[in-house]
């Protein structure tokens, strides 16, 4: 026999036994690659609920805001301001007091004369050190005239809004607008302690009550008179005649010229700084806003 033969007839004895190899094979191999993968399943499961698991007990922490990362902003670093988060009015009549107002408005008359006097004191030191001689002609009486300045110019703190408005509150069946423009006033920058200056315009909507209209300006005097912010003295004097009047509708417009803008720092003379609050009707209402607004001449 040739060995072609042979090979031929090796070949295809294992093709045979290859045959009966996978006709005996029996299904059970198809169940196991199954059941391997029902339990792959499983684990795969299993796996994803514990880490379900763990996330709940372990949450990722949140993001926080791109402003809160922000380090040195004032708005992140300092409480706000809380005068106006008070009421209005306190039980005795004085309108967001500060600290030592009470204090300052109870004391007698050694304890006044005591107070100029260390505020005189202060202002011998701050001249001293800005190189000047206290003692010379021209400075020798600046203290205490500062001192007696300085106690004028924050002299609202003191003033007692009963004593301000008095009996001026009348009934009256009256429900339009009330303007009163060009209200001069005077008050200290609490950032650097130096004036701003300008002219201040309410308008209220009576509710069956209108006030005595030169009580307008004595409520813009009183808050003007104290270390102020624009923002916080428009507000104030809006809240004030709301709380008094409970009238319809409350609008205040500010505009005044800074001299720590004007005298020092960006030193530009023309800038004049716009506020506003507007309250009830005018808040919700545009056409009232547009025509408080036009009667002031700045539509």
């Amino acid at each position: 026999m040739y060995r072609k033969d042979i090979l031929d007839k090796d070949l295809s004895a294992r093709i045979k036994d290859m045959e009966l190899d996978e006709k005996q094979t029996p299904p059970q191999s198809k169940c196991t690659c199954a059941n391997k993968h029902n339990e792959e399943s499983v684990n795969e499961y299993d796996m994803k609920e514990e880490a379900t698991q763990i996330q709940t007990a372990y949450p990722a922490p949140k993001k926080e805001p791109w402003y809160k990362k922000l380090n040195g902003v004032p708005l992140n670093t300092r409480p706000a301001s809380p005068y106006t988060l008070n009421p209005p009015i306190d039980s005795d009549g004085l309108s967001w007091p500060s600290p030592g107002a009470r204090e300052r408005l109870e004391s007698t008359k050694e304890e006044s004369e005591g107070r100029e006097k260390r505020i005189a004191e202060a202002v011998k030191t701050i001249l001293a050190e800005l190189g000047e001689d206290p003692n010379r002609e021209g400075l020798l009486e600046t203290p205490e005239r500062y001192a007696r300045a300085m106690l004028f110019f924050t002299k609202g703190y003191e003033e007692n809004i009963k004593d301000v408005v008095k009996r001026a509150v009348f009934e009256e069946d009256h429900d339009e607008m009330v303007i009163v423009k060009d209200i001069e006033i005077y008050s200290l920058c609490e950032h650097h302690l130096v004036p701003f200056f300008g002219k201040c315009h309410i308008a209220y909507i009576p509710n069956k009550k209108v006030l005595g209209l030169s009580k307008l300006a004595r409520l813009a005097e009183m808050y003007a008179r104290r270390f102020q912010v624009q923002e916080r003295l428009t507000k104030q004097i809006a809240i004030a005649l709301s709380e008094l009047l409970q009238p319809r509708g409350v609008a205040v417009v500010i505009e005044a010229t800074h001299m720590c803008m004007v005298s020092r720092g960006v030193q530009k003379t023309g800038a004049v700084t716009s506020t506003s609050c507007m309250l009830g009707c005018f808040r919700s209402q545009q056409k009232t806003r547009e025509e408080f607004l036009t009667l002031l001449g700045r539509k």
